[in-house]
């Protein structure tokens, strides 16, 4: 078993203890605490996220620890070379908090309006969810329930031509048990997750593209009383990717063969494992997958010309098979990016069919989904 696959993950009650430990007799203040966690929330953003191409940051802040997290992350991603902005609709009046509002301030960081989300979504690359932390109980309340719902459905509010704003989530995703996870369905949906001193159980069930570690603060004496295997962080580095490999061990990457009575019953459940087997082994883009539809008439819609044009045809939109990239998956069905306007959006509404490839090379496998 190597590093990744025996990483410790904590209980609710577990990461409690931890904190009143850190902060009792082994010396750590709130805000010490703090600034390391946001800064390893923003180092971990920059390791993947590269402010040329992802600059606009919306870092949406709840009222709670979790939420000056988000402070201390904006201020260093600002430092970064990122431009981030502040949605922060119930602050905290401590003295702490509001420290972390002048700094941002004095960096003319903007702080958007209430009553501008979600209608903001549009202008930004990276939107950063520290709304809950692990404490939260309970059913989120206004105005972050219906925030929540907006940033699970994001992907499926935007253009074909125009990419959603990737999620990047502080230690738990909001919506989410700390231990359960997404069990109601409705929780956000990130494409980072940023762990802090150690994953929560909920982790387990992270199916996005990357899971990072941040807090190299974790002294040896919490270490052993709680049994903690952590992987080592490299050089001065604040983060850690530790990615889906721990989550899920593929122990035969590339079946020989496939068994009937191996197979689910559920389709969904089938799918879904296999889709968690293609991202454990790290293959790249496993959500990406190959729409096929037709016309009214049940045919493809390339013109028949010479073979030696038909990559014109794919340059030009003339065929009926393109590649998107899978969003969201339920009992509902698969959801992708599409605009109605387009060639696609015409041939389902004229004839509503459509099959899904997906090519996972490294485990030897294609899945054929037909969707009606």
């Amino acid at each position: 078993m190597n590093e990744q696959e025996s990483i410790s993950y904590l209980t609710q009650q577990q990461a409690a203890e931890i904190d009143d430990l850190l902060m009792g007799n082994l010396g750590f203040s709130i805000d010490q605490l703090m600034e390391l966690a946001g800064l390893s929330v923003a180092s971990a953003v920059a390791e993947v996220y590269k402010p040329s191409e992802y600059n606009r940051v919306l870092v949406i802040c709840g009222p709670g620890n979790n939420g000056g997290d988000g402070l201390v992350a904006a201020r260093h991603l600002h430092h970064f070379g990122y431009k981030p902005s502040i949605w922060y609709p119930k602050r905290t009046p401590k003295p702490l908090y509001a420290g972390l509002v002048t700094q941002l301030e004095s960096l003319s960081v903007p702080f958007i309006s209430i009553d501008s989300l979600p209608q903001e979504f549009l202008n930004f690359d990276i939107i950063v969810d520290a709304i809950f932390g692990f404490s939260f109980q309970g059913n989120p309340r206004p105005p972050f329930d219906d925030l929540i719902m907006s940033m699970a459905s994001l992907s499926a509010h935007y253009p074909e031509h125009q990419k959603s704003p990737v999620i990047v989530s502080v230690d738990i995703p909001s919506g989410w048990h700390v231990e359960d996870g997404d069990r109601s369905g409705d929780g956000t949906r990130p494409d980072m997750l940023v762990s802090l001193t150690a994953p929560k159980l909920c982790a387990r069930t992270f199916s996005g593209r990357y899971h990072f570690l941040g807090g190299r603060f974790v002294p040896p004496s919490v270490m052993q009383k709680y049994k903690l295997r952590l992987p080592k962080y490299p050089g001065t580095a604040m983060c850690v990717q530790i990615g889906n490999s721990c989550q899920i061990k593929v122990e035969d990457p590339v079946p020989a063969k496939f068994l009937q009575k191996n197979v689910e019953a559920d389709p969904f459940l089938q799918f879904q494992k296999w889709f968690d087997d293609a991202v454990a082994t790290g293959l790249k883009d496993p959500d990406a997958m190959a729409l096929s539809t037709a016309n009214k008439d049940g045919k493809p819609c390339v013109s028949p010309i010479l073979l030696s044009f038909f990559l014109l045809q794919i340059i030009i939109g003339q065929n009926s098979s393109r590649m998107v990239q899978l969003k969201k998956v339920d009992r509902e069905g698969f959801v992708w990016c599409s605009n109605y306007g387009s060639r696609k959006g015409h041939e389902i509404a004229e004839n509503p069919h459509a099959s899904l490839l997906f090519y996972w090379n490294t485990l030897n496998r294609q899945d054929l989904t037909i969707e009606a």
